[in-house]
């Protein structure tokens, strides 16, 4: 039987304390709890596993919450349980989330042994004002101290997780932050904007916005942490996303690209056989789950339409862009036919670029880069 690659996002919910700008899915919890989740988690595995024994995995993410503050043993297990339940390839990319502060030489060996292949710190900033700011409860120092662990290791593949447009940041202590960072060497650096979503504490915090950088410091900063960069030998391949060659991340590649993956876990979600699902968000709820399945079975279909839109959305993110080879293989019709105008009047802003094949946002359009996505909306 032909195998079929997927990717797997298997979501640990827990962290120490919740960050002042983070909407995702994360709490504090107790040995107890953390035991009986990941025990749910392995038995999820194993359902799919079961049930798809044709498909192979060629990348795994740990996210969070804060994966590093589960025992080491306990995320020895759950990649034991991803490779007897799964085909894997022998290059399969495994990445974990790690927060500076909770890692040590015995966690970083059992991940080591235990086959996870990248680890990406969650930095945010170098600098201790922001940080305090933003919620975070390491400092720089104790970045560095589990960067260098990390290598000791033999970790050769590590990505940094920073953010720009802070309450209080300025170009300058940006560049502080990026270049401490870049001087370290790491594979991989990717730089957020902040975005104050609803539901975190700096959304409900008065006056949060008067110390935000404006619009146009905002774009700056985006402009200028690409050409700082550039200098330290990283390429941007995606929106937010900075690599040295051959260093970019496969699974988030995965996800732009429209690769099938399963989000197991609490709140994950998945896009699976062209359907859409997610897990609940209730930890009462998920831990009780009888059937697995019940949610593939409810998910949403996606049309052709909304499946056009989402190559689009997706594929303009990738500094690459899209080809029309691709578009035509994939739906059976031209991209011109579906989206010749938005694309002609888009190349005639400057907002894209094209050649024979390729369709392109250009780097000076890049922060725009939502105005152009909209326009593929059918």
């Amino acid at each position: 039987m032909k195998t079929r690659e997927i990717e797997l996002y298997l979501h640990i919910p827990f962290c120490k304390r919740k960050c002042n700008y983070c909407d995702f899915c994360s709490f504090p919890a107790g040995d107890g709890q953390i035991k009986r989740y990941m025990d749910k988690l392995k038995e999820e595995i194993r359902y799919w596993g079961d049930r798809y024994p044709d498909r192979t995995v060629s990348t795994v993410f740990i996210g969070g919450g804060t994966p590093s503050l589960v025992p080491a043993k306990q995320i020895e297990s759950l990649m034991d349980t991803v490779r007897g339940s799964f085909s894997c390839t022998r290059d399969m990319e495994c990445s974990i989330e790690a927060n500076p502060g909770t890692v040590t030489k015995e966690k970083l060996k059992t991940y080591q042994s235990s086959g996870i292949n990248r680890i990406s710190f969650g930095l945010q900033s170098a600098r201790k004002e922001e940080l305090k700011i933003l919620g975070r409860i390491h400092s720089f120092e104790d970045f560095v101290s589990g960067f260098h662990m990390a290598r000791e290791c033999g970790f050769e593949n590590i990505n940094v997780d920073l953010m720009s447009a802070l309450p209080l940041q300025t170009m300058e202590t940006m560049e502080q932050t990026l270049t401490k960072t870049a001087k370290l060497n790491p594979e991989h650096i990717s730089v957020y904007s902040l975005i104050i979503e609803e539901g975190t504490p700096f959304y409900e915090e008065k006056g949060i916005g008067d110390l935000l950088p404006s619009e146009d410091e905002d774009a700056a900063m985006y402009e200028r942490t690409g050409e700082l960069l550039d200098t330290f030998g990283y390429r941007r391949y995606e929106l937010s996303n900075y690599a040295r060659p051959d260093f970019e991340c496969r699974h988030n590649c995965g996800y732009w690209a429209g690769t099938p993956y399963l989000g197991l876990g609490l709140a994950a979600s998945s896009y699976f056989e062209g359907k859409r699902f997610s897990n609940p968000s209730c930890m009462d709820e998920y831990l009780f789950i009888q059937d697995h399945g019940r949610y593939f079975a409810e998910a949403e279909m996606l049309s052709r339409k909304e499946e056009m839109e989402e190559y689009m959305f997706l594929g303009l993110r990738m500094i690459t862009g899209i080809t029309k080879t691709a578009f035509l293989k994939r739906f059976g019709i031209s991209i011109l036919d579906v989206y010749g105008t938005p694309i002609r009047e888009l190349t005639r802003k400057g907002l894209l670029k094209q050649d024979t094949d390729r369709i392109w946002i250009p780097k000076q359009a890049l922060f725009l880069s939502n105005q152009v996505m909209v326009e593929f909306l059918l």
